[in-house]
């Protein structure tokens, strides 16, 4: 096997170093992960792709919001969940969220290879060098050393093609699970034209899945479409649960970020407007050629390459209008939570209360569509700019059902002899609802620590020498 150091001793002028295999004068036999491998070919592109990085800000969304820790109590979101960072931390995030544990092994837990799988274009190499099945086989610790460069230019290019060389964008699915996805709702990415090609390679990741037996495989769930009715429906047919509520018993779904499902039910997709036409415009470069910009980010940071191309309105007063539909989500987001709060504590108090599976069956039932519904409209980040109509009639459906499980519960517990409201514990902060719900913070917080320390510079070590990640 020969390595970077190797080849510059060596002092060869070669075509292309592949991971593990070299081939001079000759395309990539292998799916290249290490974006600083195209900074000079794509220097603009590379460039501001590196700019993701200016969006390092951690923002703790369970900080903000406690009742999510309390809706997902049982489920790893309720030990961490930050706010979206730019692409260049997505592989840090990653390694870093209390909610991948601090494994020791390759084998230990608590989660999948596929939890990899939005991360890295290394996910893609792996795939294309190993095979489906050999990536997603064994736990998610197993992929340490393989999974090393952040999100790049192979997760959305054709890297090694003769129009990739040639300058040429070359988009294509690099997860063989999207494409299958894209043929369920019969749009086969090779019979597309650019726009929904555009969209489709953002889709890959920026979507609703879920980890489906036995091999925990990413799955997209758009067998019966990609509206929040369809895949609910999905889920009940096969009876799939990400997890059973640690409160309520309920078998939960956690949405994940559907913005592709949500901007193609929005005013946007309907009309011809894409994800590179707001978060990746083209712009104008220093030596005066245009070409698309990699900072993803908010479009009213470049308004005049974004939102002006089709708006007269001022960037004031867009924003205005964006903020107002951004408020109308928040306040009928926390409605729903408040109910669906009380609801997983209500249950609780009908399970101690003796209540059978067959008087819980239509309540949690309630439960699972409600909270779903939450999450699909506020995971879809954006969704207040996408499909802010489509965001609050989920929202509506998901306050329907909350209430109509309370109402249901109220009957029961009555039965049972308990009138009144069930008293809540204190949940006013992030720390004081993981306290309720028994979580041992601290063991958490020590265990990762010790586990950024120790595994993931080793695993860093591992790549380098295998020439899977830069020197």
């Amino acid at each position: 096997m020969i390595v970077g150091s190797a080849i510059k001793n060596m002092g060869l002028t070669l075509g292309v170093l592949l991971t593990g295999v070299l081939w001079a004068g000759q395309t990539m036999a292998e799916v290249e992960a290490r974006n600083e491998q195209f900074a000079k070919e794509h220097a603009s592109q590379y460039e501001s792709w590196k700019k993701t990085s200016e969006s390092s800000e951690r923002t703790d969304a369970l900080a903000d919001d406690p009742n999510m820790v309390v809706m997902w109590a049982g489920y790893p979101f309720s030990k961490d969940y930050n706010k979206p960072r730019g692409h260049y931390y997505a592989l840090t995030d990653v390694r870093e969220t209390l909610r991948t544990g601090a494994p020791k092994t390759a084998e230990d837990g608590p989660l999948p290879m596929a939890c990899w799988s939005c991360k890295s274009p290394d996910v893609a190499r792996v795939i294309d060098s190993q095979g489906e099945d050999a990536y997603f086989k064994g736990m998610w610790a197993k992929g340490g050393p393989e999974i090393v460069n952040t999100i790049g230019c192979a997760d959305c290019h054709d890297t090694g093609s003769k129009a990739f060389k040639e300058g040429k964008p070359a988009l294509h699915l690099s997860r063989p699970y999207a494409s299958r996805a894209m043929d369920a709702i019969h749009m086969p990415f090779e019979k597309q034209g650019r726009f929904d090609q555009q969209a489709q390679v953002c889709g890959q990741c920026h979507v609703e899945y879920y980890f489906k037996a036995p091999t925990k495989s990413v799955k997209f769930p758009w067998d019966e479409g990609t509206s929040v009715d369809d895949m609910e429906r999905y889920y009940d047919k096969l009876g799939f649960a990400d997890w059973v509520h640690g409160l309520s018993k309920t078998p939960m779904l956690k949405a994940q970020h559907p913005e592709y499902e949500t901007w193609r039910a929005g005013i946007h997709g309907k009309n011809n407007v894409g994800c590179v036409d707001c978060h990746m415009p083209k712009v104008r470069g220093a030596d005066g050629k245009l070409y698309t910009d990699h900072k993803v980010g908010n479009p009213f940071d470049r308004f005049e390459q974004t939102c002006a191309n089709c708006h007269t309105q001022s960037k004031q007063a867009l924003q205005a209008v964006v903020q107002e539909r951004k408020d109308a989500v928040h306040e009928l987001k926390l409605k729903v939570e408040r109910q669906l709060v009380h609801a997983h504590f209500e249950a609780k108090a009908a399970w101690d209360a003796g209540a059978t599976e067959e008087q819980m069956k239509p309540i949690l039932q309630d439960i699972r569509h409600a909270q779903w519904r939450w999450d699909y409209a506020i995971a879809s980040h954006g969704i207040h700019m996408h499909a802010p109509e489509v965001g609050l009639k989920v929202l509506g459906t998901a306050l329907d059902k909350a209430a109509d499980a309370r109402t249901q519960l109220a009957r029961l517990l009555a039965t049972k002899g308990i009138t009144g409201e069930i008293p809540l514990p204190d949940i006013s902060t992030k720390e004081k609802a993981q306290a309720a719900l028994g979580m041992d913070m601290q063991k958490f917080i020590s265990d990762k620590q010790q586990f950024l320390k120790t595994t993931v510079p080793a695993w860093d070590e591992q790549a380098k020498a295998a020439g899977r990640l830069a020197q």
